[in-house]
């Protein structure tokens, strides 16, 4: 597509739900991008990735959406520095298969490698190293803006237009549109992780052992089963890791210990109907998963095995059928763990299913008034679109806001803009930063008309 030109595409989020129509702009000329967003329109302009968010938030029912993934460059790697230029579409997974031959590592990785470096800005990812490494936007270390009138800003965390920066990581895309970025990086011998794998019995025993011996390992994460009940309600598999040094490596790894190969095995094609995934698909899965994790310590595990298993599977959305499913993950308090339980309780109460669970700890904060992650418990659950599903997440939308909890925006795609300006008490902070460097409201989505922000 040539510079400048668009086409109306139908869009939506990973959850394939409230899909809307935009005029698409791909192009990789920094030039033509400003002047799509000065004539943006009354409808406005937002950015999109590789749409991986799960509800609204790259999408704009009747404006511009820009298409960064053109915009795929790498521009510098210096290996002694540990630092990396690279343009905002850039996919995560080419920059990680680009930076582990300089046995360099990007410290924050969520659970795909298929999301751009301007989507994790602007989501603020937070992967399974939170509570060691924090979130994206504290390894960035530039960044440059186009804002609302066509000018580009080059950004610091702590320089002149920090507040604009700190607004811009977890800001959703609506302060402007990164187009490059300068993110730290952190040296590693291998391409591999040392894992440690407990199967627990049930949910009070996953999270009394995920409070213990967390810092010693950069990676913790754990799956826990939701559908079933009784004295084995939330038994799961603890998963923590450590990278692998190259003694650590059988000897057939250490010829090539930064070697990544993953390929995607399949692509789920897009036949599944509604109900696929039931109280008894539902509970097979959950049995099979359970059993084929045993405890065992010191385990070599390659990136894809340990932290990107469903990048494997191509197109895994569409198992869920064509009504699609809400991704719903919240953060509480550490002191209000009962909310956790309470969750998983009210979900098997009331009928519905979900087996892509996890439950991870987090660390600090950052100073982005829009970023997720508190010290807490973060747990996200996929739970089909079916009947009676709205009334159940407005239960636990009171459940966790009455604990000083919030919800991710990258997940989110029903709440309300009370739901939001609860869990986020800096949120009129941000309101303000953006009102001054978009004052006429250029940049917007389908999430931020939803939400009001």
């Amino acid at each position: 597509m040539k510079p400048g030109h668009d086409e109306l595409a139908r869009l939506t989020g990973w959850g394939r739900t409230a899909p809307t129509a935009a005029h698409v702009v791909r192009t990789a000329d920094v030039d033509a991008i400003a002047t799509v967003v000065r004539e943006a329109g009354d409808r406005g302009v937002i950015a999109r990735g590789l749409g991986r968010s799960y509800g609204d938030p790259s999408q704009n029912a009747g404006g511009v959406v820009v298409d960064l993934t053109a915009l795929d460059r790498i521009h510098r790697v210096d290996a002694d520095a540990g630092l990396v230029e690279v343009d905002a579409g850039v996919s995560l997974d080419t920059l990680m298969r680009t930076l582990l031959p300089f046995g360099l590592w990007l410290p924050v990785l969520p659970g795909t490698r298929q999301v751009t470096v301007g989507g994790a800005i602007g989501s603020d990812i937070h992967g399974k190293a939170h509570h060691v490494e924090g979130s994206f936007g504290d390894h960035v270390r530039s960044m440059d803006l186009l804002t609302a009138d066509g000018e580009v800003h080059t950004l610091t965390p702590d320089g002149d237009g920090r507040e604009l920066f700190w607004a811009t990581v977890g800001g959703m895309g609506l302060t402007g549109i990164v187009l490059r970025a300068t993110l730290h990086l952190n040296h590693v011998e291998t391409a591999y992780f040392l894992v440690d794998t407990d199967q627990v019995g049930d949910l009070d025993e996953l999270m009394a052992r995920q409070s213990v011996d967390d810092e010693s390992y950069v990676e913790s994460v754990s799956w826990f089963d939701a559908v079933t009940t009784g004295q084995n309600l939330g038994r799961g598999i603890l998963t923590r890791a450590n990278h692998a040094r190259l003694d650590d490596l059988p000897k057939k790894y250490r010829k090539a210990p930064l070697k990544f190969d993953a390929p995607q095995l399949v692509t789920v094609p897009d036949v599944f109907p509604p109900g696929m995934l039931n109280k008894l698909t539902a509970r097979i899965f959950s049995e099979l998963w359970y059993r084929k994790s045993p405890t065992r310590h010191g385990a070599v595990q390659n990136i894809t095995q340990f932290l990107h298993p469903l990048d494997i599977i191509g197109e895994w959305n569409r198992g869920y059928g064509p009504h699609g499913f809400l991704q719903y993950q919240f953060v509480v308090p550490f002191e209000a763990e009962h909310v956790i339980r309470r969750t998983v309780e009210a979900v098997t109460e009331a009928g519905h299913v979900s087996v892509l669970n996890v439950l991870k700890r987090f660390g600090e904060g950052n100073p982005a008034p829009l970023s997720f992650p508190m010290p807490g418990w973060t747990l996200c659950l996929d739970l089909p679109i079916r009947a009676g599903l709205h009334e159940l997440c407005e239960e636990l939308d009171e459940l966790v806001l009455a604990a000083g909890g919030r919800h991710y925006l990258a997940k989110e795609s029903r709440a309300t803009p009370e739901t939001v300006q609860r869990g986020y008490p800096r949120i009129d902070e941000w309101r303000k930063v953006r009102a001054a460097v978009d004052p006429h409201g250029v940049f917007a989505s389908d999430m931020s008309r939803r939400l009001s922000l």
